[in-house]
């Protein structure tokens, strides 16, 4: 931890909630990796600057510290006539580096000369960094989750949706992960977050639940796509109430085929994604299901996935993760339309006698 500024108040990790104007004054690429939820990235120094100054440093730290000054100053000169130009005599800003030392510290200093009540995080990004680990390990043990399963095109995200729309709490995995949680579950033009901006998300929206209340969640294996669950989201997510969601399998298809639309116009993209899956079912089988993709014919490729990897790995996956589930609830969409899934909605939570638990 850095000494103490005179003129700079510092505040833990703690306070967070307390400042919801967050300045990361870091370089891009360590702002895009991860950063506290709501920031905003001001850098003092950008990327190329950064790099330069930390070449410099090895030759000269006064030439450094110089150069350093000259630039953070000018950057700072540029935010207070451009992004801060209309901020009124009241604003009262966190502001945040990589540990909470002299580029937060220079930023803050010049806030608080021109009369703004800036202060800065203790310990910067590492000290939330390590709040986030700390409290992933603990937050999920609070709430109560009841857990919607189904096979892979069954519709657990679109009832998800319709129970929060219904006014239930929900926590949307998929959503915080920009992946569907499937081999085919690559959102197109959407790249998935890193493993730490994802577990900051993730953090942020635990912390928003209520713990009196159930929360809804779709069953997830470790991984979605390229991103882990925190262990302890997973074991108290295995512990809760489980919900079984039953849909025909044409309804299923067709709910895929909406879904993975992207791939109708990109069989070569599609082709790409089964090559994986050769050492499990082998050349022959492979070559033709990519034969189906360049085809088009999409029905056909989606009941064969289904029948051969989809639904026994799931039912394998969920014997094995949620035991209870033998013991589930069980409801049935017989149609994929909102207004079905609206309507289904209403009865999970009859069925579940949650009425009274969730916000109408």
């Amino acid at each position: 931890m850095s000494p103490a500024h005179p003129g700079v108040r510092r505040v833990d990790v703690g306070a967070l909630c307390a400042h919801r104007d967050r300045i990361d004054v870091r370089s891009p690429a360590e702002f895009a990796q991860d950063h506290i939820p709501a920031a905003a990235n001001h850098p003092v120094l950008d990327d190329a600057e950064r790099a330069r100054i930390g070449t410099l440093y090895a030759a000269s730290p006064f030439s450094a510290r110089r150069r350093g000054a000259a630039l953070v100053a000018r950057n700072i000169a540029t935010m207070l006539e451009t992004a801060f130009g209309d901020r009124g005599r009241d604003w009262r800003p966190l502001v945040y580096c990589w540990r909470g030392g002299q580029r937060s510290r220079a930023l803050a200093q010049v806030l608080n000369e021109v009369g703004w009540h800036a202060v800065q995080l203790d310990g910067g990004y590492r000290a939330y960094r390590r709040h986030v680990v700390s409290e992933l390990a603990r937050l999920p043990q609070r709430y109560r989750f009841v857990v919607i399963c189904g096979l892979t095109g069954s519709g657990k995200s679109r009832l998800l949706s319709a129970l929060q729309r219904a006014g239930a709490q929900t926590l949307d995995l998929e959503a915080i992960a920009r992946h569907r949680g499937s081999l085919l579950g690559d959102l197109p033009g959407d790249p998935q977050p890193s493993q730490k901006w994802f577990e900051s998300q993730l953090y942020d929206a635990l912390e928003g639940l209520d713990r009196s209340r159930p929360v809804f969640v779709e069953s997830e294996s470790r991984r979605i796509g390229g991103v882990q669950m925190p262990d302890a989201l997973l074991a108290q997510m295995r512990s809760g109430r489980v919900l079984r969601l039953v849909t025909p399998l044409p309804q299923r298809v067709a709910l895929l085929k909406d879904e993975y639309a992207h791939f109708l116009d990109a069989p070569a993209q599609l082709a790409a994604c089964l090559q994986p899956l050769t050492e499990r079912y082998g050349k022959a089988s492979i070559a033709r299901w990519q034969a189906m993709a360049a085809s088009g014919d999409w029905d056909g490729l989606v009941a064969a996935l289904l029948e051969a990897h989809y639904d026994p790995l799931y039912a394998l996956s969920l014997e094995r993760n949620f035991p209870s589930s033998r013991d589930a609830c069980v409801v049935e969409a017989h149609a994929v339309s909102a207004e079905a899934f609206a309507a289904l909605a209403g009865e999970v939570r009859a069925t579940l006698d949650m009425a009274a638990e969730v916000v109408s």
